[in-house]
């Protein structure tokens, strides 16, 4: 079974910066994808940023210059370096892991609160 540990976030003031990191124990086939998703209260989950096996990354527009993912293969972790954070940017950020043969793995989420 897959575990994802995520850890990183906190209460920030607007502004300044956080850095998520997720790692993933167990039986992973192989990855096709690692991302960050979040969701806001009251609103859906949305796709925050990706990296794909290539190496090639995916941003949503409001995080763009912002935002930066990485990962490292020897640990199947991948982290999310948050800055210039906005009030906008409070949710509960939730790390994805998608292999190649189609199973799908989350954690279990990270509060990430933007305040002054």
């Amino acid at each position: 079974q897959v575990q994802l540990v995520e850890s990183g976030g906190g209460l920030v003031q607007p502004g300044g910066s956080l850095r998520l990191s997720c790692v993933a124990s167990g039986s992973i086939f192989s990855i096709f994808s690692m991302g960050w998703y979040r969701q806001a209260p009251g609103k859906q989950r949305e796709l925050a940023a990706e990296i794909f096996s290539t190496g090639s990354t995916n941003y949503a527009e409001s995080v763009k210059n912002r935002f930066t993912i990485s990962k490292d293969n020897t640990k199947n972790a991948v982290y999310l370096q948050m800055n210039s954070l906005k009030p906008d940017d409070t949710a509960v950020y939730y790390c994805n892991i998608y292999e190649r043969n189609g199973m799908d793995h989350w954690g279990k989420g990270n509060l990430v609160t933007v305040s002054s």
